[in-house]
């Protein structure tokens, strides 16, 4: 039996429960005004975004949900295909009202998600800002040449993941080696988002995020490249430091996109979010003011 954690606290926000397509989406959102859709990544939830959502830059309306089956959502009703997460959260947003105007914004696992939403719906949304995530567009042997980092883990969440995130120390361990030189996080957060993996429903979502990737959607993209065009503005910044994702894999000379620029960060890892928040906060306000 595990211990329900409680949720973390981040002053002045506002919580809900919202159904869409069988999922029970715990959502937290802060400020008026633009919406802004904010999508974490694994192994983490909404609170990656809590600098966004304690202090929400004037006009904005910060809203991050907890992905299906992560943090404090339920279970999603199928085996986190990224497509059907796409159309969960574009659910959501339906649920929410949120039909057009909507400023993007997407890392990790959050960031593979927000390109197929655009890809599928752009006219609901204002711009996209992606961080440390490859396009969906990177040529096979850019991706080949890096395949080593995604095997260095990967294929162990996607076999082991469920003990080893419930009854291991491996979140811990891995927070601090894909952070940049000092640029790591402190000690309680680390703990915040290690602890909900303890969940076993929480680290069956993780394990399935890999399992399915690993088994039918790198395949499925071998067989069948992305070939469609986004018409969305997209601004990317990416941690050069990133030890799981190569900037390569984002390169604007190979993106399929009508706007697309990338913003390489120095001494930043893989946690951009949490290692450099202000440049994040600063890019957001830009996108909002820039992409009318």
């Amino acid at each position: 039996m595990v211990a329900e954690q409680v949720v973390p606290f981040i002053p002045n926000v506002r919580r809900s429960f919202v159904e869409a397509r069988g999922v029970r989406f715990h959502v937290t959102e802060a400020g008026e005004g633009q919406p802004t859709l904010a999508l974490h990544g694994w192994p983490q939830h909404h609170y990656v975004y809590r600098d966004l959502l304690a202090d929400p830059p004037e006009g904005l309306r910060i809203i991050a949900p907890d992905l299906p089956g992560y943090g404090w959502s339920g279970g999603a009703p199928h085996r986190w295909a990224k497509d059907d997460v796409a159309s969960d959260v574009l659910a959501l947003m339906d649920a929410m009202g949120l039909d057009k105007d909507v400023l993007l914004v997407g890392h990790d696992w959050g960031g593979f998600i927000g390109y197929r939403m655009v890809l599928r719906e752009p006219e609901r949304f204002r711009g996209y800002l992606v961080l440390n995530m490859a396009h969906p567009w990177a040529p096979k042997g850019v991706v080949a040449r890096h395949a080593w980092r995604l095997l260095a883990y990967q294929p162990l969440i996607a076999s082991v993941g469920v003990p080893l995130q419930r009854r291991t120390r491996f979140l811990e361990w891995l927070f601090g080696a894909a952070a940049s030189e000092g640029g790591g996080m402190d000690r309680e957060t680390v703990e915040i988002f290690s602890e909900r993996f303890r969940d076993p429903v929480v680290a069956r979502a993780a394990t399935d995020t890999y399992r399915t990737f690993l088994l039918k959607e790198i395949p499925a993209s071998v067989r069948k490249p992305e070939t469609r065009r986004v018409t969305v503005p997209i601004r990317v910044l990416f941690g050069k430091d990133d030890s799981a994702v190569h900037y390569s894999l984002a390169a604007a000379e190979t993106a399929r996109a009508d706007d697309y620029a990338l913003e390489l960060v120095e001494g930043c890892g893989h946690f951009i979010v949490d290692e450099r928040p202000e440049l994040v906060r600063a890019k957001v306000v830009e996108m909002a003011t820039g992409c009318e």
